[in-house]
Order: structure tokens, then C-alpha cells, then sequence
């Protein structure tokens, strides 16, 4: 096999408030072929996630920040190319996290093979990847709804709040959406079947939240943090679980992160709130996979996402993340299937 030229892109500083183009370095590099035990894969598709922000930052989190000069944490899927295990053959479909490089060499105890047959590749990103796995397990393991109960999601059309949204509807809970944008909100109720959706961008937050949850919130999945946070607070009823499972709102912030000001709220109610990380669920991904794919494929439960091309288009395309410029889970394509 000729030299591959592998395209990579690093973390040249580390951004203060939005990303620019002057915080990565594109380089190429050449490829080299696996060792014992690894596999040579061609990256096809990439999750691009809120979440990244934080692994920019040189800040205690629950891993390890990018370094400078190393190759941008990312998921994705993508074909073997060449392979040193017996467990993977060249143009099997894999996933892993390969970073933003157009070819990866992984240890294959790191790689997990993916069944395309049934689905599109992308969804593998979404309902059956990440996004979805913190859905799953946030909403069943850590909020615990029982059916007839309130569920409020923020970041409702979103790739974790539309899947959270769609699972607790079908678990038979009332399920409120905070979106942005008459576009997005229609998407939330009409599309993925929300009971009601307030649309921050033209409704004021506690306005809204009075409106669709007058009996106030036994669940509240929280994605946004910030004042959405604060609001939703204020509505919680007796014995209610608050997930924290991100903050986007505060992720670009230059100034101290804004927390609750209201928080004895949860002394008054009884209630609890606590934060979540998928990755504390790997071990389980078998059974948040188990449980969504026969919905999926009965059309009970749906997967959008939002897919834009070009590893030279990295950072523009994450910064729609944070404009809410997406519709449905943001994939980054950098080859071809």
C-alpha cells in the first residue's frame, strides 16, 4: 500500500469565548500502517458535540482537556482500511474516537463494529451513539420519570433533547420542549410529537413555563444551564429530579459561569439534582442500543441529522453548534462512503 496523507486538525491555543480559526492548525502527516493488534481506518463521518467546548479548556472536568498541538477530540465512524486483528477486515464499518483526521490507527480493543444494513451510518452518531446513550441513560437512570409525570427539555430540538423529548413521551409522561425559533418548535411538537414547546426566542421563559406546566415539573433534563436553568427552578414540584447534562448556554462564557440563584428551591421541594456523563454508561451502551433500536426501526422513534462537509470547515461548522444554526444532530463529513 502507497503512503496515505492524512489531514489532522490541532488545537493551536485555547479559545476564549467562541472558537476562531486562528485556535487550530491544519497539518498533514503521513500514515502509517497498523501494528499488531490495530487497525487503519478512514474516517467518513464525525460527531461534532457542545460538549468539545469543554474539552478545550486546560480545566478540571471529567477528562483530560486537548492539549496544544494535539489532534482534536472527536467521535465518528468510518471503514477499515487495512487491518492487524482478526476481529475487523477491510471495509467493515467502525466506530471509535478518531479526532479530526481524515485517517486514524487505533488499538481494535477501541473500535466497535457497526451494523449499517438496517440504518443510515449517521444514525450511529445519534439515536444509537453518544447523543442518544446520554439521552437514554439520563433521562431512565438519573431522572427516573414514571408515566403521567411532567418532563421538560431544554435544548428540545437538539440531538440529546429530541431523542430525551421523544423516550419519555413513549414512557407516557406529558413532555414539554424549550426550543429556539418558530422552525424548531414546530419541529419539536408537530415532528417529534412534544405535549407542548415554548419557544424562549418569543415567549418569556417563566411566562411559558406557566403556561405549559401549571402543575409545575417532575423532571427537568437541562442541556442549557443559565437562566433556563433558573426558570425551570422555580417550577419544580415536591420530590422533582433536576439532570444536568450540559450548559450550552454558558460553554462560550468569558465571565464566571451563571448558576442558580434559586437553588433552596430544591430544599423546599425535596428534589434533586444531579449531573451526568455518558461515558460512565459504556459499559451499558448495549442496552440503550437494545431498547431504541426496534423503536427506530418501527419509526417510533426518530433520528435527524444535520450533515455538513469538509474537514477545512471544522471550526465553522461547530461554531453552528452554539448559533443554533443546526437542524437535528450535527455530523461532520470529511469522505466519501
Amino acid at each position: 500500500m502507497g503512503t496515505i496523507t492524512n489531514r489532522q486538525v490541532l488545537l493551536a491555543a485555547r479559545p476564549s469565548g467562541l472558537p476562531k480559526a486562528s485556535d487550530w492548525q491544519m497539518q498533514s502527516v503521513a500514515v502509517g500502517s497498523p501494528g499488531a493488534g490495530q487497525v487503519l481506518v478512514r474516517v467518513v463521518y464525525l460527531s461534532l458535540d457542545p460538549a468539545m467546548r469543554g474539552w478545550m479548556n486546560d480545566a478540571r472536568s471529567y477528562i483530560a482537556p486537548v492539549g496544544i498541538g494535539e489532534v482534536m477530540r472527536a467521535g465518528g465512524i468510518g471503514r477499515v482500511v487495512e487491518s492487524n486483528d482478526e476481529k475487523f477486515a477491510a471495509g467493515d464499518w467502525v466506530g471509535g474516537g478518531f479526532g479530526v483526521q481524515e485517517y486514524a490507527v487505533l488499538n481494535a480493543k477501541h473500535l466497535e463494529k457497526i451494523d449499517v444494513s438496517k440504518l443510515a451510518p449517521t444514525v450511529h452518531l445519534n439515536v444509537l451513539g453518544m447523543p442518544g446513550m446520554t439521552a437514554y441513560f439520563g433521562l431512565f437512570d438519573v431522572g427516573q420519570p414514571k408515566a403521567g409525570e411532567v418532563v421538560l427539555v431544554s435544548g428540545a430540538s437538539g440531538a440529546v433533547g429530541a431523542t430525551v423529548g421523544q423516550l419519555a413521551k413513549l414512557h407516557g409522561c406529558r413532555v414539554i420542549g424549550i426550543a429556539g425559533g418558530p422552525q424548531k418548535c414546530a419541529y419539536v411538537k408537530d415532528e417529534l410529537g412534544f405535549d407542548d414547546v415554548i419557544d424562549y426566542k418569543s415567549e418569556e421563559l417563566h411566562v411559558g413555563l406557566k403556561r405549559t406546566c401549571p402543575q409545575g415539573i417532575d423532571v427537568y433534563f437541562d442541556n442549557v444551564g443559565g437562566d433556563t436553568l433558573e426558570a425551570a427552578l422555580a417550577r419544580i414540584r415536591l420530590n422533582a429530579r433536576i439532570v444536568i447534562c450540559g450548559a450550552i448556554s454558558q460553554y462560550n462564557a468569558t465571565s464566571a459561569v451563571k448558576g442558580p440563584a434559586n437553588y433552596l428551591s430544591l430544599l423546599v421541594n425535596r428534589a434533586r439534582m444531579q449531573g451526568m456523563v455518558v461515558f460512565d454508561y459504556a459499559a451499558r451502551y448495549h442496552e440503550g442500543r437494545a431498547a431504541m433500536l426496534p423503536l427506530l426501526l418501527e419509526g417510533k422513534l426518530k433520528s435527524r441529522e444535520d450533515v455538513v462537509t469538509g474537514i477545512e470547515n471544522f471550526n465553522d461548522s461547530l461554531l453552528m453548534l452554539f448559533s443554533g444554526a443546526n437542524n437535528g444532530k450535527l455530523v461532520l463529513q470529511i469522505a466519501d462512503e
